[in-house]
């Protein structure tokens, strides 16, 4: 049985560590029992924020807009399982995971902490994660975006309810550090991945308005 044998590098970790720590959600369950949890939620990196963490590979910046953090197990009462089962072996082929989520360490990472809580095998898990990225639109004003702006917190809200009319209000919440957009996340069902309205999910940015880097330098 093959191992997922790509190392992150420890001051990655580190950062990975302290990025979802300024995400707002804390409450982690470990040990906990894999299959446990109520639902998911997707979260969705801003590229030009997230591949500006040093260590971050230079594929990831090769790969604009937003980019798949992660699809975390998580429960109505805020709380949510990690590292359920780590003698678990992540995928055999994780570059095929490449295009959504342009980082390796950041699969090992992801597998280990969130799909190893699943009772899914790694490539079942990676594929529901594709699934779950393209069931959402991305509002074409991030793909024009030229240079840095602010922005008010419910207004990138706003910008993805109307790119995604059929998600309930509720369902989608953004993720700061330091006043600028570091993620949006969307939180689904466990049966189906149908947007839900968040239930659980700490405020990830009490800003009132944070400044968006620009997709790409021009």
């Amino acid at each position: 049985m093959q191992s997922f044998a790509i190392s992150a590098p420890k001051p990655l970790c580190m950062l990975l560590a302290v990025f979802l720590m300024l995400t707002g959600f804390a409450r982690a369950q470990n040990p906990a029992q894999p299959g446990k949890y109520d639902y998911y939620l997707l979260t969705l990196s801003w590229s030009p924020e997230f591949c500006s963490i040093r260590g971050t590979s230079p594929q990831c910046a090769a790969h604009p807009g937003f980019i798949v953090h992660g699809l975390w197990p998580q429960n109505f009462d805020g709380s949510y399982p990690v590292s359920c089962d780590l003698s678990r072996p992540g995928p055999v082929h994780p570059e095929e995971n490449m295009d959504i989520t342009p980082d390796a360490s950041l699969l090992q990472h992801e597998w280990g902490k969130h799909g190893t809580c699943t009772t899914l095998t790694p490539d079942a898990f990676f594929g529901m994660e594709r699934q779950a990225f393209h069931s959402v639109a991305i509002p074409p004003f991030f793909a024009k975006l030229d240079h840095e702006i602010e922005m008010k917190t419910d207004e990138i809200v706003m910008e993805f309810s109307k790119a995604n009319p059929t998600f309930p209000t509720g369902s989608v919440a953004v993720s700061c550090s330091q006043r600028k957009l570091s993620a949006v996340e969307v939180c689904l069902s466990k049966d189906g991945l149908k947007a839900i309205a968040c239930r659980g999910v700490d405020d990830g940015c009490r800003a009132t308005a944070i400044r968006i880097l620009p997709e790409v330098a021009k």
